[in-house]
C-alpha cells in the first residue's frame, strides 16, 4: 500500500509531505486547489515521462518520493532479478534536474523509466477520467477480460509462438522468391555449369600448361644445349669427366698426407660424383627429348580455352572459374530441391499453426467462463449502483486469423430496458453510467489483479447525490481487501471515508502554493458541510454533514 507522498518543488508544489493508510482515504477540495498537480506528481514517480516545465523553481531539482508497504506482495524475484535491494518499505523516486534531465531510482538504486514502470504496475491503479473512457475501447475490454480469465502466462506464450509463425511464414515467401527467381535462371545456370564442367577445370593448370609451352616453344635450342653439354663430358682425354676424373686423381695421391689435402680430395670427390649424376640425367634428357606438333596445339589450345573462359565470365583466375562452377551447382541443387524444402516448411508452418490455434483456443475458452462470471458479478454490482435495469452483454467471436491476442472479436454492449434492446457500450452510455459501470469492472478486477492499492479521480463525475451513496458503498466494500485512495467532489462519498485530505492553495510571500492536510473530525464536518451548502456555512449544512459522518 502507499504509505507517503513527498513532493518538492513541482509546480505550485514547494514541499509536501503527506502519509496515507489503509482503508478508504477520500481527498476533496475546491477546482484549481491542485488535485490533479498532486496525481500529475504521484505519476511522476510512478513512471511517467517527465516534463522541464514542472519543475517550480528552475534554479532547483524537482524531487518525488513514495514509499510503499510491500511486505505482503512477494516481490522479492522481481528486484533481484532487476539487481535492486529489497526493502519491505519501498522508496520509488523521480528527480527532473533543472537542465531537464531526469532520473529514476528503487530504494536509491538508479534504475530505468521502464523497470519503474514495471514494478509501479504491481504496486497501484491509478484510475482517471480518461480510463473510464478507455471502458469503451475493444483492447482495454481485452484487458479487462483477459485479466479475469487468467490468460497472462497463456497470451504471453501465444505471442512468441505467433512471432515464431510469422517468422517461418516469411522465411518460407522468402524461399519461394529465391526459387521462383532461381527458376528464371536456370536455363543460364545449367548452360554456366554444364560449360565449365566440360571444361575439366584443375587448380593451377594454367602454370602447368604454361610450363609445357615454354618447353615446346625453344624445342631446338633445348636440344642443341643439352647435346652439346653431353659432348662437353664425353669428349676424350678432353672432355669434363676425363679432366675431373684426372684431377680427382692428382688430389687422391696425396690425401693420406694431411688433413688438408685429405679435405680436398673429399671435396673434389663429391664435386665429380654430382657432375657424373648431373651428366647421366643430361644425357637421359638428350636422349629422350623430341618434338611433337600434337602436343603443341593441344596445350595452346587448352591455354586458349582456359582464358577465353576467364575472359568470357570476367574472372582471373582458374580457380575463380571453379568457384563459378561450385555456385551455379549449388543454385542447380537449390531449385531441383526446392519442392522437397518448401513442403518441409509448410509442414513445419503447418504444425505451428495447429499448435498456435490450440492455444487460441484455450484463451477463448478462458475468456469465456471468464465472461459468463464477469457478466453475473457486473448485473449485481450495477443494481447496487442504481442501475438495476442495465444489462452487459459481452459478445465474444471467432476470426479467421490469428491476431496479435489470439482469434477473438469483442464487443460489449449495453441496454438500459432490461436486455430488450442493446446498443454499443461507447455509443448508448453516458458519462454517469460509464463511471459507475467503470466502478464495478475495478471492483471485480480487484479481487483477481490483488492490487494493494488503488486510487480514483472524480470517478463519481456525472452521477447524482442518490447514487453517489450507492459509489461510496462499493468503494467501502473494496476497501476492505485493499487501499482505496479517492478524489471527489461529492460529499456523500467524502463523508464515508475512513480518512479524510484536502487539498488547498496558500499564499504566502507573494507566491501561491497547493498543500494536502488529513482533516481533524471537526474540521471535516465542516469541509463536507462546505461541499454541501458552499462557501457560507449553514446549520442545516452542518446538521447534514453531522449525519453523512454518522
Amino acid at each position: 500500500m502507499l504509505k507517503r507522498l513527498n513532493i518538492k518543488n513541482y509546480a505550485l508544489i514547494n514541499q509536501l509531505e503527506v502519509d496515507f493508510y489503509e482503508g478508504l482515504s477520500t481527498v476533496t477540495g475546491e477546482t484549481g486547489a491542485g488535485k490533479s498537480i498532486l496525481l500529475g506528481a504521484l505519476a511522476l514517480v510512478l513512471g511517467k515521462r517527465a516534463d522541464v516545465s514542472v519543475v517550480g523553481d528552475k534554479s532547483k531539482k524537482c524531487v518525488v518520493e513514495a514509499d510503499f508497504s510491500i511486505e505482503k506482495m512477494h516481490l522479492q524475484d522481481f528486484f533481484e532479478q532487476h539487481d535492486i535491494d529489497y526493502d519491505d518499505l519501498t522508496t520509488l523516486r523521480r528527480e527532473i534536474l533543472p537542465s531537464g534531465k531526469s532520473r529514476a531510482f528503487v530504494n536509491d538504486t538508479p534504475t530505468t523509466l521502464n523497470v519503474l514502470n514495471a514494478l509501479s504496475s504491481k504496486l497501484i491503479d491509478v484510475h482517471s477520467q480518461h480510463q473510464t473512457l478507455q471502458l469503451a475501447d475493444k483492447s482495454y475490454q481485452f484487458v479487462i477480460i483477459d485479466a479475469l480469465a487468467g490468460n497472462k502466462a497463456i497470451l504471453k506464450e501465444y505471442a512468441k509462438e505467433l512471432k515464431s509463425l510469422k517468422a517461418m511464414q516469411k522465411e518460407l515467401e522468402q524461399i519461394r522468391k529465391s526459387i521462383a527467381a532461381a527458376r528464371e535462371e536456370a536455363e543460364y545456370n545449367r548452360f554456366v555449369f554444364n560449360e565449365l564442367e566440360s571444361a575439366k577445370l584443375k587448380d593451377g593448370e594454367v602454370e602447368e600448361l604454361e610450363a609445357r609451352l615454354e618447353e615446346l616453344s625453344h624445342f631446338e635450342e633445348i636440344r642443341q644445349s643439352l647435346v652439346q653439354a653431353v659432348e662437353l663430358a664425353d669428349a676424350e682425354e678432353v672432355g669434363l669427366l676425363s679432366l675431373l676424373h684426372a684431377y680427382r686423381t692428382s688430389l687422391e695421391k696425396i690425401s693420406g698426407f694431411s688433413e688438408r689435402f685429405k679435405d680436398l680430395f673429399e671435396r673434389i670427390q663429391s664435386v665429380y660424383l654430382e657432375f657424373d649424376d648431373i651428366h647421366s640425367e643430361v644425357s637421359l634428357e638428350a636422349g629422350n627429348i623430341s618434338f611433337d606438333q600434337d602436343e603443341m596445339e593441344r596445350v595452346s589450345n587448352r591455354l586458349q580455352l582456359l582464358f577465353d573462359l576467364m575472359k568470357k565470365y570476367k574472372v582471373l583466375t582458374v580457380s575463380d572459374l571453379i568457384a563459378l562452377r561450385e555456385e551455379m551447382a549449388k543454385k542447380l541443387g537449390a531449385v531441383e530441391g526446392a519442392e522437397e524444402l518448401i513442403a518441409e516448411k509448410e509442414q513445419a508452418i503447418k504444425k505451428a499453426g495447429q499448435n498456435l490455434n490450440n492455444r487460441a483456443l484455450k484463451i477463448r475458452k478462458n475468456r469465456q467462463k471468464a465472461i459468463d462470471s464477469f457478466k453475473k458479478q457486473l448485473k449485481e454490482l450495477l443494481g447496487l449502483l442504481k442501475m438495476p435495469h442495465t444489462e452487459i452483454e459481452i459478445n465474444l467471436q471467432p476470426v479467421a486469423g490469428f491476431l496479435e491476442n489470439g482469434k477473438d472479436d469483442l464487443e460489449f454492449l449495453i441496454s438500459s430496458d432490461g436486455g430488450n434492446h442493446f446498443e454499443q457500450l461507447k455509443k448508448a452510455a453516458s458519462g454517469g453510467e460509464m463511471s459507475r459501470i467503470m466502478l464495478a469492472v475495478k471492483t471485480i478486477l480487484s479481487k483477481y489483479a490483488q492490487l494493494p492499492t488503488i486510487i480514483f479521480d472524480e470517478i463519481d463525475t456525472g452521477v447524482s447525490g442518490a447514487v453517489s451513496e450507492k459509489i461510496a458503498r462499493v468503494m467501502q466494500t473494496m476497501s476492505r481487501n485493499m487501499q482505496v485512495i479517492t478524489i471527489t467532489h461529492l460529499p456523500q462519498i467524502a463523508a464515508i471515508g475512513d480518512h479524510h485530505y484536502k487539498v488547498y492553495k496558500e499564499e504566502k510571500d507573494g507566491a501561491v502554493h497547493s498543500h494536502i492536510r488529513l482533516l481533524t473530525s471537526e474540521e471535516r464536518v465542516n469541509e463536507i458541510a462546505t461541499m454541501l451548502s458552499g462557501s457560507e456555512l449553514t446549520e442545516s449544512a452542518l446538521v447534514h454533514a453531522r449525519q453523512l459522518l454518522g
